[in-house]
């Protein structure tokens, strides 16, 4: 495993937890940060032992609460050219990854961060999660392909409301425009034991999500994955005829034998990814 100066990498039980770790930033986006998920990406799709991932912030208080405006404050303009189509390939590299990437959202996800829950494949929210693309206000537009996905996810309209206003939503109303799959309530307490943290709510239900997704066949959740965001890019026409060629691609695999024997035979199926 590769040492990380600003991530943390965790694996357990074929999950991976990838946490952003700069807390005394609110985990801000530097370029270094930035450069080592891809790295991160590239160690976690290599590996055999890894089926999914879930993508966080350490700490209460922020997922990720944006770029770090002290690096891009000294950009020029061929600078900012690099740094946008930096965060862009790290982002398209999570968004097109053959394992499924969840993002758990925790306190701020503002700007880049927002962006980085975007590229994710799916986004779990705390009650204290708070999401906004707030670019406009240091004179600039959202750069890791916020403008892109974000109307592809809650449409046109709300997507040009939160960037024109620069307002921040909170999760509550992420979770209401679609912006976020699922809201975890803050947790209450048992008598006699103390109630667990937001934070601690929040990963296990991340957790409880992605075991019920990997339990499925892998080379079956990458084909949806490049299938459906593929898709969205493509014509109709197009879309169709590639969801028939992974179609046919998964009907040569044993992960389908096995999983058509295992229904018609009433046990639980043991996919090996082949």
């Amino acid at each position: 495993m590769a040492e990380y100066s600003n991530l943390q990498l965790d694996v357990q039980d074929r999950v991976a937890t990838l946490s952003v770790n700069r807390p005394d930033k609110l985990n801000a986006l530097n370029e270094q940060t930035i450069r080592e998920l891809g790295q991160a990406m590239d160690e976690i799709t290599a590996r055999d032992d890894v089926r999914g991932v879930i993508l966080t912030g350490v700490g209460e208080k922020g997922f990720v609460a944006g770029a770090d405006i002290a690096e891009l404050a000294k950009m020029g303009p061929v600078d900012g050219i690099d740094v946008s189509r930096l965060g862009q390939r790290v982002f398209r590299q999570i968004e097109l990854s053959r394992k499924p990437v969840i993002a758990a959202v925790n306190g701020f996800a503002l700007g880049g961060g927002c962006e980085l829950a975007l590229a994710c494949h799916l986004r779990i929210a705390s009650e204290n999660a708070q999401f906004g693309l707030p670019e406009v206000k240091l004179g600039i537009i959202p750069g890791y392909g916020g403008t892109l996905r974000l109307p592809r996810i809650v449409g046109k309209g709300r997507a040009l409301e939160l960037m024109l206003t620069a307002q921040f939503i909170k999760a509550e109303e992420a979770y209401r425009i679609g912006l976020v799959n699922k809201l975890v309530r803050r947790p209450e307490a048992v008598e006699g034991q103390e109630a667990p943290s937001q934070k601690d709510a929040l990963m296990a239900e991340a957790r409880l999500m992605m075991a019920t997704i990997i339990a499925n066949g892998p080379i079956a959740l990458g084909l949806a994955i490049e299938c459906t965001t593929r898709g969205m890019e493509m014509s109709l026409d197009d879309g169709l005829a590639m969801e028939s060629n992974l179609f046919g691609l998964l009907a040569a695999t044993d992960d389908m034998r096995e999983g058509m024997n295992a229904f018609l035979e009433k046990r639980k199926a043991e996919f090996k990814g082949r």
